[in-house]
């Protein structure tokens, strides 16, 4: 049974930071790459980061470089993202899911497993 669960959403100021958590279960992350994506009403999913099996190798947006970074915890089973300097642009729901073998890391279509995702709301 393969499931991915993600907590750590809420409401926060401009500026402020959040921690993501998820957690997987069925599978392990040594075997695996887990990225998290983000979608806003009206706006297209998008990739924000991305961690190969044993955190061997990440990948970040543009838009969140040198604000946002991607863990692992094997023992846990967990992916986090923290997330500093957050901006009211930030404001969506973020979600983690299983990538397929094969494809680039920002395509939605290359993941599968997805999370119900977890609100992220950044407001004065």
């Amino acid at each position: 049974q393969l499931q991915l669960v993600e907590s750590g959403g809420g409401l926060v100021q401009p500026g402020g930071s959040l921690r993501l958590s998820c957690a997987v279960s069925g599978f392990t992350l040594d075997n695996v790459a887990i990225g998290w994506f983000r979608q806003a009403p009206g706006k297209e999913r998008e990739g924000v980061s991305y961690v190969t099996s044993r955190g061997g190798i990440t990948n970040y947006a543009d838009s969140v470089k040198d604000r946002f970074t991607i863990s692992t915890d094997s023992v846990k089973s967990t992916v986090y993202l923290q997330m500093n300097s957050l901006k009211p642009e930030d404001t969506a729901v973020y979600y983690c899911a299983r990538k397929s073998r094969i494809g680039t890391w920002d395509n939605p279509g290359n993941y599968y497993d997805w999370g119900q995702g977890t609100q992220v709301t950044v407001s004065s």
